[in-house]
């Protein structure tokens, strides 16, 4: 793991002093960071004094993904086509349905939809690729009319294929490309973006694996060398969109360690894809023990992203987060 790491401090909406720097090349701006090191304390530095590495990655404009500007934030509506899915599932397994749903979150402000079949919570086992072809290549078919990007959730090869013959333009892949030899290559030849996300073991045994020394540097460095094998083999930076992967292998209180200072992970050079959407920390802590009651928490977390500059939501609720989106663009804007 490197020695030393540099996390951006956003500045307040309408404070821009000399010398302050753009974001990922958005609208935020910061003029201090984060000095921070494995077991040792943060110190606080004037960006001035970021390496020129650390400092082109920070500040570069993150590139289009999927036909998708990224100087604002982006709604990725989530559509599980699953019996087990831990908030909706069974609700969409029918494709006119499916179509519905996602003509639906299109029209309250979704720019994207992401389409699975395999469900990820923890514990769950995994499906076998031609049932996941069954459940998703046919919704995604019936949905590619609608007019928006479609992203496919799979670990698997055959699966992104049948989705990519159907429409999908993008391929999300909570593993990181790792668990399929054969994405990777796919991912590379198709020229399509890919978002890689950070996860230790498979959904049925990651919550064994949730030990960490200094879990927000450790799952950065691990996310770093992901993407950077993932870019080894053939599929550019600017394809790449990264997730901490919020709940996976990480307890409650690890993801609170890692949304305090999610802006570091600006440092990897690419697009931030963020979901945490009806996730069981947001119950705990907020106190929702029913999944579809967890709306406001999920809308709380999703602004406090955006204020750390994360391009990009995986919702359920879409309507909520957009309205909520609206509004803090508003006052931003009122400066």
């Amino acid at each position: 793991m490197d020695d030393v790491f540099y996390r951006p401090v956003p500045l307040p909406a309408g404070l821009m002093p000399c010398g302050a720097l753009p974001l990922a090349g958005g609208p935020i701006q910061f003029d201090r960071v984060e000095e921070l090191r494995p077991g040792g304390r943060a110190r606080l530095l004037p960006a001035t004094a970021l390496p020129e590495a650390w400092r082109d990655r920070l500040c570069a404009p993150r590139p289009a993904i999927a036909g998708l500007t990224l100087d604002r934030g982006r709604i990725m509506g989530i559509l599980n086509v699953t019996p087990d899915s831990f908030s909706d599932g069974g609700q969409y397994l029918d494709p006119a349905a499916a179509r519905h749903h996602a003509a639906r979150m299109l029209t309250e402000g979704a720019d994207l939809v992401d389409i699975g079949g395999e469900s990820t919570r923890p514990g769950a086992a995994e499906v076998p690729p031609e049932e996941e072809i069954h459940r998703t290549a046919p919704v995604i078919a019936a949905i590619a009319g609608l007019g928006a990007p479609i992203s496919i959730d799979t670990r698997k090869a055959a699966v992104a294929h049948a989705a990519i013959e159907a429409g999908a333009g993008l391929i999300n892949d909570v593993s990181g490309l790792a668990h399929d030899p054969a994405l990777a290559p796919l991912v590379a030849d198709s020229g399509l973006p890919v978002c890689v996300m950070h996860m230790r073991g498979t959904p049925a045994d990651m919550q064994d694996h949730a030990a960490y020394e200094d879990v927000l540097l450790e799952v950065y460095a691990e996310l770093d060398a992901r993407i950077a094998s993932v870019e080894a083999q053939g599929i550019p930076r600017a394809c790449i969109l990264a997730d901490p992967g919020i709940g996976f292998a990480k307890t409650g209180a690890q993801n609170l360690a890692i949304l305090n200072r999610l802006s570091l992970f600006h440092g990897l050079g690419c697009p931030i894809l963020l979901g945490v959407s009806r996730k069981r920390f947001i119950g705990t802590y907020g106190g929702a023990e029913v999944a579809a009651e967890r709306v406001h928490g999920s809308v709380a977390v999703a602004l406090g992203a955006l204020d750390q500059g994360v391009q990009m939501l995986r919702v359920h609720d879409v309507a909520a987060t957009r309205q909520a989106m609206n509004l803090r663009e508003a006052v931003r804007a009122a400066y």
